[in-house]
């Protein structure tokens, strides 16, 4: 249209108000998906590698895909969920006992939800109002940030360094913000960083929460991912962890169910009540066939450790990939991320000399020339993410993989 109509003068500020939908500004997932597009272009003869979706490269279980199968065909699991059946809160109690030692009250300590994402997005209608502050971390999900600003919130954000292996110093936080704070996320194991928590840590968030007001929100999407030995942590372990914290998890990445939306909220009682009556005015609940079939799932977590087990192999081969390239980079002890600080320059194979002053150079550098494909985050220094998700099946297919992505490295020379 050639005139904005009275409708552009309608949007809410919180969107852009009159001036939504008239940024220039690419997003950079966007700014991949372009470079991506030109790459496959200008080298049609290339497969790209995709090591950023960061999305499991394999379905779900054929266990599970057939309990979804015979449950969607049950009369009883046409109607609506609402706040989710008590099989599958029962099925999370079970979980939480068998993989993290956490007693789960199912009736009260538990609701499910439709993926991770849409639980950060409500869970804020719960706590803030405006000029209200959220303490969260950079690099990383901004969802709940995103809305609380919505109800006039603030976030404050911890930079992950590697100075302090990636956890937030939570005391560095200034105290007039620390004053007007209600919320602090968290997410371990992280993305994009792959950093782990300790057990010392949590206790460290939990003392912290209790002694400056906070609810804590500890996104526990990649906890059961854990390489070596690793048991997975809850920050429910914790003494003290039900007072202060819930703590979300999803079948997304751990049971190779991302596209099924399917997850849950629990801890502290009376905040997953909450979160209860925000989604109830919301949504009306996951389909029932979903959850019967994820509880399915629950009950089998030698599933999540198999995938685990392929995730660490794949870190196995692309650590020494990277390393042999000359990048400084330690296997994460969970996730399925590898995040490293960028070169300063790279000499292509024709001789020319590619200066890298952010990360977004250096990912848009590894996709046009290289067509590897990675995500660049310049929020707390430069580095860029490489997700072992890459599509390969089996381990000579991996090998392939992880062979290919280093013959096409070794074919620059990278200065650190």
């Amino acid at each position: 249209m050639a005139d904005d109509t009275y409708i552009q003068q309608l949007f809410a500020d919180r969107i852009g108000g009159a001036q939504y939908g008239k940024s220039t500004a690419i997003y950079k997932f966007e700014k991949i998906k372009r470079a991506k597009a030109a790459a496959k272009k200008d080298k049609p003869g290339i497969e790209l590698i995709d090591m950023g979706v960061g999305e499991p490269d394999e379905m779900a279980y054929p266990e599970v895909v057939s309990a979804l199968i015979t449950e969607a065909s049950k009369p009883e699991n046409r109607g609506y969920a609402d706040n989710g059946g008590p099989e599958f809160k029962e099925a999370v109690a079970r979980h939480m006992k068998a993989v993290y030692d956490v007693q789960i009250d199912a009736a009260t300590e538990v609701c499910h939800s439709i993926g991770s994402k849409a639980a950060l997005s409500l869970i804020p209608a719960c706590f803030i109002n405006p000029d209200d502050y959220v303490l969260m971390t950079t690099p990383g999900y901004p969802v709940f940030g995103t809305h609380a600003k919505y109800y006039g919130g603030q976030v404050y954000n911890y930079p992950l360094t590697a100075d302090n292996n990636f956890l937030p110093d939570l005391k560095s936080v200034p105290a007039n913000i620390l004053a007007k704070a209600k919320v602090l996320v968290i997410n371990y194991p992280n993305n994009p960083t792959g950093a782990s928590a300790t057990k010392a840590f949590f206790e460290e968030v939990v003392a912290f929460a209790k002694e400056n007001g906070l609810i804590v929100l500890q996104d526990a999407a990649y906890s059961a991912l854990v390489f070596e030995g690793e048991k997975p942590l809850s920050i429910l372990q914790v003494d003290g962890g039900k007072d202060v914290a819930i703590e979300l998890h999803s079948l997304s990445k751990s049971y190779n169910m991302t596209g099924w939306r399917i997850g849950w909220v629990c801890g502290n009682p009376l905040i997953v009540k909450a979160y209860s009556d925000i989604k109830d005015n919301s949504d009306s609940g996951q389909f029932l066939a979903i959850q019967q079939a994820a509880a399915a799932a629950l009950d089998n977590p030698g599933i999540t450790e198999e995938i685990a087990a392929k995730y660490s192999r794949r870190m196995d081969m692309l650590v020494d990939a990277l390393t042999d390239s000359g990048f400084t980079i330690t296997k994460p002890k969970g996730s399925f991320f590898l995040y490293t600080a960028i070169p300063q320059s790279a000499t292509t194979p024709e001789g020319a000399k590619v200066e890298f002053k952010t990360a977004e150079d250096f990912s848009q550098f590894l996709i046009r020339e290289l067509l590897i494909s990675t995500v660049p985050w310049d929020d707390a220094g430069a580095f860029v993410r490489f997700s072992v998700t890459f599509s390969a099946k089996g381990k000579d297919a991996e090998e392939k993989m992880v062979d290919e992505i280093k013959r096409r490295l070794d074919a620059c020379s990278f200065e650190f």
